[in-house]
């Protein structure tokens, strides 16, 4: 049995899939394994991939390939065994795009640390809500705790405590 979408996905016809062994879809390196891993199943029942899911490559009728999910179960007392592929493409690519939004934003933030590090003053960079969510090397030198002490924590640790008390009331005016 093969469905519409897959003949969409691979560029088969039902006619082409049906009475042909499914290694039909996979890259070469894949297919020249899998009638022994048939085999080995068929001969020790031994399930290795049967039951599972993972991420895979397939290959389309005109040899591009692309990554896809395979999940393959087996029917319950039919001996047949189903494979639900779905084509990871469009997720792949927007995985990439966000993998190089994310070096991007790390670039700048790497150089907004290093012009605030460059400052001979200490410098926080805090949120509205008074939280310190940069710091500069000089604020350590200065104050004496570590930057990974300072993040998260309130910018009123560094004040006396008559103005701390107060400090988060003074923002919200």
């Amino acid at each position: 049995m093969v469905n519409d979408r897959s003949c969409e996905v691979f560029g088969w016809t039902k006619e082409e899939f049906l009475g042909n062994n499914i290694n039909m879809i996979m890259p070469a390196h894949i297919a020249m394994h899998h009638d022994q891993y048939m085999k080995n199943f068929l001969k020790t029942g031994i399930k290795k991939m049967i039951g599972t899911q993972r991420e895979v490559t397939a290959c389309r009728k005109d040899g591009t390939t692309f990554p896809c999910m395979l999940d393959l179960s087996e029917a319950k007392g039919s001996g047949l065994i189903c494979g639900f592929i779905r084509d990871r493409t469009n997720q792949k690519v927007a995985e990439m795009a966000l993998a190089k939004k994310n070096k991007s934003l790390q670039e700048k933030q790497d150089i907004m640390a290093g012009i605030l590090d460059a400052s001979f003053h200490a410098l926080f960079v805090i949120n509205e809500k008074c939280i310190i969510q940069m710091v500069n090397e000089k604020s350590c030198v200065v104050f004496g705790w570590r930057k990974d002490e300072f993040i998260g924590k309130n910018i009123n640790m560094i004040m006396p405590s008559d103005i701390a008390v107060h400090h988060d009331q003074y923002m919200k005016q």
